[in-house]
């Protein structure tokens, strides 16, 4: 195989795209590591010696002063003694293998703090040592570098926090406590033991010293009385870096606030002047200083008060207690209310996020801007030298822009933090008790109770933008590095090849000594490889002072100074400006008594402060890392250890106060900022492994993070799924509902952003990288079928009439799912419906709700409701059932699985009560959507089956009322009127045994009769369906409608839906660039087969005529018994005890029983029991026999021929008195009885004997045709006809 060129490997991988559509909602999230690597700073001054400018001592002290990790040790050490054993009475004899053992474990911690003992005392003496180093009268030339000077205030940092800590961590000396007995108990069979003795009781002084540390270091520095001079240097330089914000970095301002209170005490403790610090500083600006900053942060959970430090050092060092000024300034708790008030306002960050916003807007479009501007730059080639200078000059303004806010920012946070700690929240709770409030913890009462939702809202948006403004500039590392580069390099250049040269030719002309520190300052750091003018021409020019002015060009290169090269520049132009004397007056940059002019001073201080920044450029990443570093709001090592607990609840853990704040204040601005205090658990994770190297502190936040995220993930996608159900809902709301009312706005949802949340895949968490799209697309799945599940289970534990909110509710979640599908992969809906059906099988026809719809029309519906033929509705019976249903309870769910709030809810159940106390064509609608063609004919058949069964339990009950029947009933006599005939036939149906046999026969009339109209109102929803499917498919088959209700085709060949596809794929298949026909022709194929399918299922048959078929197969058994034919081929008039003759004496029985009862009369039975009645009468052939002699019929034709006879004699009606009601009702009952026999004339004639003919498969034989009828309401008699 042959290789493939490099270069064409190359432009191969350039196309490939290795970007995808996460949104950056996520903070940089480096990856926890422990190895040194970009966020660790690689600056270091090992090539210093090169430059021989006597600077070697002076770096070396820089590498030796470092002692971070001994305040690690102090602030991560947790009492051993809590974990002790206690030895029980029975095990006292093993006392002296518990000491041992005890001895041993304390004697591991008593070792580090023996360590950081030797390590404070060791410092002390170096940082004594390089003061009176410093101080000789003839060192004049050769420091301190400024350089020099942040070291050691750096390490007097670290001195005063081991110091706060050691006063402040009580665990400390109670374990020594421990440790000094066991050593007593076990050290006494230990030989020579005086050492040792020795070396606890110096830690014993040592630890329980207050300020033991600055006591040493003050001893120490004053062994020599010349220190003043540089400690009133470092207060010089402290001050001035405060008042003018020399102070770059946010890290170094808080370290300037910690140490200057201590050596303002250790100067004023001199014993040679202490006045003479007042001189050179006036205690104004102290004082302004320390008001300024009342609060200072020094570690996470714990800060310092500069008026607290000089009070209480006032008690160690005599003579700076008569400094009445600074020791009457007050303390964070002793400030009067209204200046409380001012620092809060100050302080807390809710005060400035307005401008905080703007400033973040502004710099993200500006640096964006740049990005633009440079890399479309680095893609044209030969752009304008000027050009290119001013993008990436532009670039670098925007990183240190970039680096100011972020360190503005974060020192907010850190400041907001530790004036929160000073500051805790006095009402806690929602009493104001004293036990309720004594009942939390001191950490609850600064953290968790002293953010305020507004507080915690600003924190969020705070944290959001530091964390995406750093993930913006980390990203773009590598495209602005040789940008940032270029510019350092063209200002160094620029400095010494032009600025410098003309110093060299105007004011230091005739300076010998400052004229060799300039020109020391060209050799070490001029680069004159990219200089176009030659040096040796510009030297001689210089000597032989010629007076050519012009500045030298160099070409940009992408070469910047080394940290070495930088700390030997600020040294040397401090060495130009001060001339090396401490004493100078006027600061650092003071004019007075210099003899520079005041423009090239200017030039000098403004390159000196460029020179500071340019270290933090150069160390871009490590910059970035600290900057964004928030991994302290996680920390809380001193509470835990005051509160005496192992660990506080995730409530009051601030970064997920901040987590649970979004979710919980559904703010649509927040909510794409939820990730973003996530990143403080990466922050504190890294800080725990590498900056405290405590892996018990990286534990605890991992298992605090894989809790906090599983609730995260749980609150989100309930937060997700109320979201989008809600939406649904008020989507589905009826627009005319809304527009009738005034506060429609109440039921509209306010869009949510959780579409970039939704995209997330990576998110970076303790250096793993989870799919948070996944995570909720999983839990999606879960929801949608607990939902699922509760509405079924809501609608099994309420009646039938529930069809139709059941159905809204799954119409709502199923919309909630389209709607979420568009941005989530969840499973499909159908399926999820399926399941949660046990439909799931293709073998299964029935479904959990067909089951339920059966199981509740058995036991519920065909026995309690009654029909109101008028209407169209069934409606429970007001009497009491014979039999109590049992229902499960209803359920109880949150509102998101009902319509998502409590308004939609509302609104939705107002629409749901429309339709609950009946049950009519919207059930039935909604009946037929939910169970579709799969469940609803095993549902028909199950019905169908109940008819049948019906029918053969009545049988036995008609034989017994047909024994007890007279053999002989003749017609009744008109003579007899009314009252007559109504008393012969009381006589002749002599039932009065048998009344619960007569109401039982009547019941289950009434089931069939139910189930038939039942079956009447799923035909007309079903033939509706079938109508609005056939006008969907006709065009597509060429079908038009002809006479007799047949389909007649458009034309004699292929549909259209066919002879489209056949023609596209010819067209298609014809074009030679067709590359693969087969796919078409399959296409065609299919066509063919949907159109044969379609066809097929036009001619669909009648629910009803089928019911009506089936039940007069049911009825062939029993014609014989209930229609037999008379022995003499003529009507059997008097001997007759078929059907009709039962169901005749039944109805006038209930007739008259109706009318006993009213006005109740219309909530026994219904007129259910006419259609079961008459229709079994109809479906015998038994029709005109029940019309000529049922006994309510003729008694009202008796009433007819009386009424004209009274009126033709004028006689008064007294005979029909007594009998209105019953007669009204019988007219009723008449009407009802010819409305139900011309309905089954229309749907099934018995002319027609294929009508009603069904095969012993269960098959129906279809009417092909048949005449239409008039409709059957237009049939009913008017009243009183």
């Amino acid at each position: 195989m042959a290789a493939v060129p490099v270069e064409e490997a190359i432009a191969a991988l350039s196309t490939f795209s290795l970007e995808d559509e996460q949104p950056e909602v996520q903070g940089p999230a480096v990856l926890v590591s422990t190895e040194r690597g970009s966020t660790i700073s690689p600056i270091e001054y090992s090539d210093v010696s090169a430059y021989r400018l006597s600077l070697t001592e002076d770096t070396k002290a820089l590498n030796q002063l470092d002692g971070k990790e001994m305040a690690s040790v102090l602030y991560t050490y947790r009492s051993c003694v809590k974990a002790l054993p206690q030895l029980p009475e029975s095990m006292k004899h093993s006392q002296a293998d518990l000491y041992l053992e005890t001895y041993q474990v304390l004697d591991l911690e008593m070792s580090r703090l023996r360590e950081i003992q030797r390590w404070q005392a060791s410092a002390a003496t170096k940082l004594a040592a390089d003061m009176q180093r410093f101080s000789r009268p003839e060192r004049r030339i050769n420091g301190p570098t400024i350089t020099h000077l942040w070291s050691m205030l750096k390490l007097l940092d670290v001195l005063v926090q081991l110091d706060h800590l050691k006063n402040a961590k009580a665990s400390i000396p109670n374990d020594f406590s421990w440790y000094k007995r066991t050593f007593t108990q076990v050290s006494i069979q230990w030989p020579d033991t005086d050492s040792m003795r020795e070396e606890l009781d110096d830690l014993q002084i040592f630890l329980s010293t207050r300020w033991a540390i600055l006591l040493n270091l003050h001893v120490e520095m004053f062994r020599v009385n010349n220190v003043e001079d540089i400690l009133q240097v470092l207060i010089v330089f402290a001050v001035e870096s405060l008042e003018l914000d020399f102070a770059l970095l946010f890290p170094e301002r808080h370290m300037l606030l910690r140490v200057l209170p201590v050596l303002v005490v250790m100067a004023t403790s001199s014993e040679k002047d202490s006045e003479s610090l007042y001189k050179r500083v006036k205690i104004n600006r102290l004082i302004n200083i320390f008001k300024n900053d009342p609060v200072i942060p020094a570690f996470p959970d714990l800060h310092l008060s500069p008026t607290a430090i000089l009070k209480e050092l006032s008690n160690y060092f005599q003579k700076f207690s008569s400094q009445t000024r600074l020791l009457t300034l007050p303390s964070p708790h002793e400030l009067p209310p209204r200046e409380a008030q001012d620092y809060q306002r100050h302080y807390l960050i809710v005060n400035h996020i307005g401008a905080i916003r703007a400033e973040h807007d502004d710099f993200a479009i500006r640096f964006a801007s740049a990005m633009n501007q440079l890399l479309l730059l680095k893609s044209t080639d030969g752009a304008d030298v000027e050009w290119c200078k001013e993008v990436k000059g532009n670039m670098y303004d925007m990183v240190v822009e970039g680096f100011q806010l972020l360190s503005r920012w974060t020192a907010r946070v850190w400041e907001q933090c530790a004036w929160k700690f000073s500051r805790p929240c006095k009402d806690v709770g929602p009493s104001d008790s004293q036990e309720l409030s004594s009942s939390y913890s001191d950490y609850e009462k600064v953290v968790r109770y002293n953010y305020s939702a507004e507080e915690r809202k600003a924190l969020v948006e705070l944290v959001s933008y530091i964390k995406s403004v750093g993930s913006t500039m980390q990203r773009s590392d590598t495209l602005i590095a040789d940008a940032l580069w270029e510019t350092i390099h063209a200002e160094v250049q620029d400095f010494v090849q032009n600025t410098l040269a003309t110093m060299l030719r105007t004011t230091f002309k005739k300076k010998k000594d400052l004229s060799r520190i300039l020109s020391d300052m060209r050799t070490l750091s001029a680069d004159w490889m990219a200089n176009t003018n030659k040096p040796d021409s510009e030297f001689q020019s210089l000597q032989h002072g010629g007076d050519e002015s012009r500045g030298n060009f160099f070409y940009p290169r992408p070469v910047a100074p080394t940290a070495a090269q930088v700390h030997c520049l600020q040294f040397l132009i401090y060495e130009v400006v001060s001339g090396g004397n401490l004493r100078k007056p006027g600061g650092l940059f003071g004019n007075s008594g210099s003899e520079i002019p005041v423009n090239d001073l200017k030039q000098l201080e403004t390159f000196f402060y460029k020179l500071s920044f340019f270290l933090h450029i150069l160390d871009y990443s490590a910059t970035i890392a600290t900057l964004t570093d928030l991994g302290f709001l996680w920390f809380r090592e001193f509470y835990l250890e005051s509160s005496r607990v192992i660990q506080f609840p995730i409530e009051c853990s601030l970064p997920w106060m901040l987590v649970d704040h979004v979710l919980e204040s559904q703010s649509a601005g927040l909510l794409e900022s939820v990730l973003m205090p996530f990143d403080i658990y990466n922050d504190s994770a890294q800080h725990a492994l590498v900056v405290l190297k405590q892996r018990f502190l990286y534990d605890e936040i991992e298992a605090e993070v894989d809790h906090c995220f599983d609730i995260f993930v749980t609150k989100l996608c309930e937060a997700i799924f109320t979201y989008y159900k809600s939406w649904s809902a008020s989507e589905l709301l009826d627009p005319s509902f809304l527009f009738a009312l005034d506060n429609g706005e109440k039921y509209s949802i306010q869009p949510m952003r959780f579409t970039s949340l939704l995209k997330m895949t990576r998110v970076k968490l303790l250096g793993r990288t989870i799919d948070l799209r996944s995570l909720i697309a999983e839990r999606m799945n879960k929801v949608f079928r607990e939902n699922l599940e509760f509405l079924f289970d809501r609608f099994e534990s309420q009646d039938l009439c529930a069809i139709v909110e059941l159905e809204k509710l799954i119409d709502i979640l199923k919309h909630s799912h389209e709607l979420l599908s568009k941005d989530l992969s969840i499973d499909p809906f159908s399926l999820m419906l399926n399941e949660m059906q046990e439909n799931i099988s293709l073998v299964s026809f029935s479904s959990r709700l067909a089951s339920q719809i059966w199981s509740e029309m058995q036991s519920d519906f065909l026995p309690n409701f009654i029909l109101c033929n008028t209407t169209q509705r069934f409606i429970r019976s007001s009497k009491v059932p014979l039999v109590p249903v049992q229902k499960p309870s209803v359920p109880h769910a949150k509102p998101n699985f009902y319509c998502g709030t409590q308004d939609l809810n509302s609104a939705h159940q107002s629409f749901a009560r429309l339709h609950s106390g009946f049950f009519g064509i919207p059930h039935m609608i909604s009946l037929v959507k939910l169970l579709g063609s799969r469940s609803l004919p095993w549902l028909i058949r199950a019905l169908l089956d109940h008819i049948s069964n019906k029918i053969a339990t009545l049988e036995p009950m008609i034989t017994g009322l047909q024994e007890t029947l007279p053999k002989s009933i003749g017609l009744l006599p008109f003579d007899g009127g009314v009252t007559g005939c109504m008393r012969l036939v009381k006589e002749q149906l002599s039932w009065g045994t048998k009344s619960e046999l007569k109401a039982e026969v009547l019941r289950g009339i009434k089931e069939i009769g139910s189930v038939l109209y039942w079956m009447g109102l799923l035909d007309i929803v079903l033939r509706e369906l079938d109508t609005t499917h056939f006008m969907q498919t006709a065009p597509w088959l060429g079908l038009l409608p002809g006479a007799d209700g047949q389909m007649l085709s458009q034309n004699a060949g292929e549909s259209p839906v066919v002879n489209l596809f056949k023609s596209a794929t010819a067209a298609i298949v014809s074009n030679p660039r067709c590359p693969n026909p087969t796919s078409f022709y399959t296409m065609s194929k299919q066509a063919e087969a949907a159109d044969l399918l379609y066809k097929a299922n036009l001619n669909t048959g009648s629910v009803l005529e089928y019911a009506l078929a089936f039940t007069s197969a049911a009825l062939d058994k029993y014609c014989s018994k209930w229609s037999a034919a008379p022995k003499t081929g003529f009507i059997d008039i008097t001997t007759s005890k078929d059907f009709y003759r039962i169901y005749s004496g039944l109805q006038i029985g209930y007739l008259e029983q109706s009318v006993q009862l009213q006005p109740n009369n219309h909530d026994m039975l219904g007129d259910s029991v006419a259609w079961g009645g008459c229709t079994i009468i109809y479906l015998l052939g038994q029709q005109l026999h029940f019309e000529l002699f049922d006994f309510s019929y003729q008694i009202l034709n008796v009433a007819e021929v009386e009424a004209a006879s009274i009126m033709q004699t004028h006689k008064s009606p007294h005979s029909g008195q007594g009998w209105d009601s019953m007669l009204e009702a019988m007219k009723k009952a008449r009407r009802l009885n010819n409305h139900v026999f011309s309905m089954l004339k229309a749907r099934c004639p018995l002319e027609d004997k294929m009508a009603c003919a069904i095969k012993q498969s269960g098959a129906p034989l279809p009417r092909i045709k048949f005449e239409n009828t008039v409709s059957a309401f237009e049939t009913l008699p008017q009243k009183g006809t």
